[in-house]
């Protein structure tokens, strides 16, 4: 299962590269859209493999309304650091 989540990660690396290449503010945005995606993905893997439906929550959260629940994740981790 580590080999898969690494070839998930190394996956993850390709639209960081393409975007980091490319001046083209479209497939900047198609790159970073992609790497939402892979992000909300791994999330989902992660979440089965450790059994944490909260994880998993929050993944579908991604995939669903977008960057706009990474920002609620960071809040949250933020909020829980405070306490």
């Amino acid at each position: 299962m580590n080999l898969f989540l690494i070839a998930m990660i190394l996956a993850l690396l390709i639209p960081i590269y393409d975007a980091w290449k490319n001046e083209d503010i479209w497939r900047r945005m198609l790159a970073f859209g992609s790497i939402s995606t892979k992000a909300a993905i791994t999330i989902l893997f992660v979440s089965v493999l450790r059994d944490d439906w909260m994880i998993g929550i929050v993944g579908v959260m991604i995939l669903t309304v977008g960057n706009a629940a990474l920002m609620l994740l960071a809040q949250i981790i933020k909020r829980i650091g405070e306490a």
